[in-house]
């Protein structure tokens, strides 16, 4: 269950810059997470929930914007989103192509009391 050590790690940075801009109180914390990121939305929350207890944090929201996937052909420079497995480029068909988008994690912002 890595989301509970990744989720510890987005909280310990949003209460270490609440502290450096001397806030007492975080009301949301907003994620970008890549779909094919490992993460799952439900256990982040639940770690979540349970990891914000008794902190500034404590009955904040959680909010998570996810990431399609977007790659960029390698043959023919298009970049796609797939949709079928396997993934193939739209325009040339190749199956050669770099990730564009998808593998996000990271803390986009807080939202805290003044």
């Amino acid at each position: 269950m890595h989301e509970l050590a990744a989720t510890q790690q987005i909280l310990e940075i949003a209460i270490n810059k609440a502290r450096e801009n001397q806030v007492s109180r975080i009301r949301r914390i907003n994620l970008v997470i890549g779909d094919l990121s490992s993460f799952v939305d439900d256990s982040i929350q639940f770690s979540f929930d349970i990891l914000t207890q008794n902190t500034m944090a404590e009955k904040a929201l959680l909010s998570i914007q996810r990431i399609p996937v977007e790659l960029l052909c390698k043959n023919c420079k298009r970049p796609f989103t797939p949709h079928t497995q396997p993934w193939r480029c739209p325009q040339c068909q190749s199956i050669e192509f770099d990730i564009i988008k998808g593998t996000e994690f990271y803390l986009d912002s807080i939202e805290v009391d003044e």
